[in-house]
């Protein structure tokens, strides 16, 4: 991939904006703690990243409504007669919603270059993939459209498949690419994770299958650094980070009249701009 291709996910999607548009965490974190100097100017809080000149259209709250604007996004690549691709993001909970078939119909008519991305981490929200799914695996859905599976945690797998699937969007039309993977933690804050599943099945994962300890292995193995190096360039990190989160405490919160400015193309309605109150509650606030 390359920063002409269109990447758009759901929420939660700090790794993804980290991956694509942040230089660095700091711009993240600072967004997660409502600053003015955050990444969406602390308007978008843990779930909405965006960055139009890096081709990063962010995380949606609604599930599966990022999959229709994906397909938009692949079509406007088509239009402009670029060669690149949209990569349209979304959970095995989203497979099931209805966006996502009419948009691939839609996808699959005018061979648009949209590879539709499953993060398959095998559980929604308290439930699993086989109870919540009538059909598997879930890139075979949609039996008009070729799918592929491919390991989710390890990095130089979803590379190569990332480029095969791009490659063939473009020339092809659509494709499915179904990334098996695993999450650790609950679903939210509510969700303690173990009322659906064992603590051992965690663990087993963690053990066997954690996608940094199997870069960490390939580099001690090659010789790449050793384990004290690894440890060193782990504390740098850590330490740059509780720096960083130091610093965005003394960051300001963003003024109230951002509270209209990115919403609307040109001057917001007149009934909006009349409403001379809004400054006064988000000050009194703080908000």
């Amino acid at each position: 991939m390359t920063k002409e291709d269109c990447v758009i996910t759901a929420y939660r999607e700090h790794c993804n904006y980290l991956a694509r548009g942040a230089d660095t965490p700091k711009r993240i974190i600072a967004e997660m703690m409502s600053r003015a100097t955050g990444s969406t100017k602390g308007k978008g809080g843990s779930m909405h990243y965006y960055s139009k000149k890096d081709n990063f259209y962010g995380g949606h709250g609604i599930v599966g409504a990022q999959i229709a604007m994906g397909t938009g996004l692949a079509f406007a690549l088509k239009y402009q007669g670029k060669p690149n691709a949209c990569f349209t993001m979304y959970g095995d909970g989203s497979a099931n919603q209805g966006q996502l078939f009419e948009a691939s119909n839609m996808a699959g008519l005018w061979n648009l270059p949209c590879v539709y991305v499953i993060e398959n981490n095998h559980y929604g929200m308290g439930t699993s993939v086989e109870r919540a799914s009538h059909h598997l695996p879930l890139h075979s859905k949609f039996r008009s459209f070729p799918g592929i599976v491919c390991q989710g945690n390890d990095v130089f797998a979803v590379r190569e498949a990332t480029k095969f699937c791009k490659e063939y969007s473009i020339e092809h039309g659509p494709i499915f690419l179904e990334f098996d993977t695993y999450r650790y933690q609950g679903h939210s804050m509510s969700d303690p994770g173990v009322t659906y599943r064992t603590k051992d099945e965690v663990t087993q994962y963690r053990e066997s299958k954690d996608c940094i300890s199997k870069v960490k292995l390939i580099i001690l193995e090659n010789s790449v650094a050793t384990e004290a190096e690894l440890k060193s360039i782990e504390r740098e990190i850590r330490d740059k980070i509780s720096s960083d989160v130091e610093e965005i405490k003394k960051e300001p919160y963003p003024e109230s009249s951002e509270l209209f400015t990115e919403i609307y193309v040109g001057e917001p309605p007149s009934f909006i701009r009349n409403v001379e109150y809004s400054t006064s509650i988000f000050n009194e606030h703080k908000i």
